[in-house]
């Protein structure tokens, strides 16, 4: 068993398995994958421990995110090749400014742009074809277009990667379930700067909302979708 699915205590995962949550989703036939801050902020320029990272930028995930970095650039080829759908999530720094941070807090004009004004990490640059939604809250679709993109484009499932597992990949996670959107967490490709929050996140998210499936299964997938082009 993965490490996320014997994190929680005995008598915890007893009452989920006993009350029948946790069943694997079904895949769709249209599928897109989401990107979400995957910024140089979230992952500073450089691998280093988290508490050596943070002194670069306070959102940083240390480690962890240089750990993710190479699973996320493997998904993003792997869709690629597919040819689906590809949307990147970023904060705007300007709409903070008036409405204030993804999690809680406010921020002054130079902190906002400071702390969201990075561009994606250079390992998996988006192409000129590709969605880049910038969000004001946690969620990528909380005040955004991307519902009414996905549904345009004919999108049944999405896959989903990025940071923070406990943030705005778990918010992100529970509202693409409640557009009605069959919802696949990669576990490999996801990362927060808490080790305690991203198991136990992975967790519940695979017992509620979402089926938290490896790289390995995604690839799988991915590989047997009709290809485009």
């Amino acid at each position: 068993m993965k490490e996320w699915q014997t994190y929680l205590p005995e008598e915890d995962r007893k009452i989920y398995e006993k009350a029948g949550f946790s069943g694997k989703l079904p895949f769709g036939k249209k599928p897109a994958l989401i990107i979400i801050d995957v910024v140089l902020s979230f992952t500073g320029t450089r691998p280093m421990p988290i508490l050596e990272a943070i002194e670069e930028f306070p959102t940083s995930c240390g480690q962890a995110a240089w750990d993710a970095l190479p699973k996320i650039k493997g998904l993003l080829e792997a869709s690629r090749a597919t040819g689906i759908n590809v949307v990147f999530i970023k904060g705007d720094p300007i709409d903070k400014y008036f409405a204030g941070d993804t999690t809680k807090g406010f921020f002054n004009r130079d902190e906002t742009f400071s702390k969201y004004d990075h561009p994606i990490h250079p390992m998996i640059t988006p192409l000129p074809t590709e969605y880049v939604v910038q969000k004001s809250k946690g969620s990528a679709f909380f005040g955004t277009p991307l519902s009414s993109y996905l549904t345009r484009n004919g999108i049944d499932c999405v896959l989903i990667s990025g940071c923070v597992t406990s943030g705005c990949v778990r918010a992100t996670t529970i509202d693409a379930w409640n557009s009605g959107f069959t919802t696949f967490v990669v576990e490999e490709a996801v990362f927060d700067r808490s080790r305690h929050s991203h198991l136990t996140s992975l967790f519940e998210l695979n017992a509620k909302y979402a089926t938290v499936i490896t790289l390995e299964e995604t690839k799988d997938y991915l590989t047997g979708l009709p290809r485009k082009g």
